[in-house]
């Protein structure tokens, strides 16, 4: 993972967004010469950093992170690179619950009033948005990209689900790797319930348990002790993550790409899946090259 990862903050900021253009870029032309209706999604689009959960043991900012400069300048600049696209996508999806938030993005029409008729910003839970829009949209006429950028662990992955099951959607997703994920996973597995039930609504199971953590056995003074340890690094994490993708989507990339922050510590995992298998091998022929350079 460290010949890969690449620093978040500074130029690489702008380097990361120039990868996900780069995708858009191919993409739009690819679908500019089908029939089909094509949008870019862009869930939790104004999400810049919040004042978030609290570790419900030490009542200390869960995700501390998003504080940082660097977190902020690429969830703001996922938006806008798409409204900069060319071929221009039929329509832009801006999803932010929080009304600051949709406020700036729908400054983004001021921005690119050529585009402004087709700039939709939604104020509203993104799980919520995505569940309908993914059943009830006609998707054998229909196709999109969606970016999800959450805050903290905020998609759940029966919204993943259901963007797999469309068939018709590419996910670019920013899995937060050390932000949340690894935070949330003690060394001792003594994580409280309500945690647990965060993890299992991310992963869609409580298998994660079993993979990241072996009961270890001891002898004591008192007798035989069974603990819990930690068994997986960063690395691990991201492995178990991308077998999860595999189980919905027909392709998934097999080199998501680690962003550090300044301090080289892992923040997030850029990660990618086809969903349409007839276009999944361009797909992710193209979004492996992005990710691998």
């Amino acid at each position: 993972m460290g010949k890969r990862a690449r620093n978040f903050g500074g130029s690489w900021t702008e380097e990361k967004l120039i990868r996900v253009s780069k995708y858009l870029r191919a993409y739009a032309t690819i679908m500019s010469k089908q029939t089909f209706k094509f949008a870019y999604i862009d869930a939790f689009a104004g999400t810049g950093y919040r004042i978030g959960e609290k570790d419900p043991e030490t009542s200390e900012e869960l995700f501390p992170e998003f504080a940082e400069k660097e977190t902020a300048d690429f969830l703001k600049g996922s938006a806008k690179i798409a409204l900069e696209v060319s071929p221009r996508f039929d329509k832009y999806i801006f999803i932010e619950k929080e009304k600051v938030g949709a406020h700036a993005l729908e400054g983004l029409k001021e921005e690119h009033p050529m585009l402004a008729a087709d700039i939709n910003v939604v104020t509203q839970d993104a799980n919520t948005y995505l569940t309908e829009l993914c059943r009830k949209r006609s998707w054998a006429t229909h196709r999109a990209v969606i970016f999800l950028d959450p805050y903290g662990m905020e998609v759940e992955w029966s919204t993943i689900e259901l963007i797999g099951a469309t068939k018709a959607i590419d996910l670019w997703l920013l899995f937060p790797l050390g932000v949340a994920v690894n935070r949330l996973l003690k060394r001792d597995g003594e994580i409280n319930e309500s945690v647990r039930q965060k993890l299992d609504r991310f992963f869609g199971t409580r298998e994660w348990l079993s993979y990241f953590y072996r009961d270890e056995k001891s002898e004591t003074l008192f007798g035989p002790k069974s603990e819990k340890k930690k068994v997986v690094d960063f690395e691990g994490i991201a492995t178990y993550f991308v077998s999860r993708l595999k189980t919905v989507f027909v392709g998934v990339a097999e080199n998501p790409l680690p962003l550090l922050n300044s301090k080289n510590n892992p923040l997030y995992l850029l990660c990618f899946a086809a969903g349409n298998e007839k276009g999944s091998p361009t797909a992710l022929k193209i979004a492996q090259d992005i990710l691998g350079r």
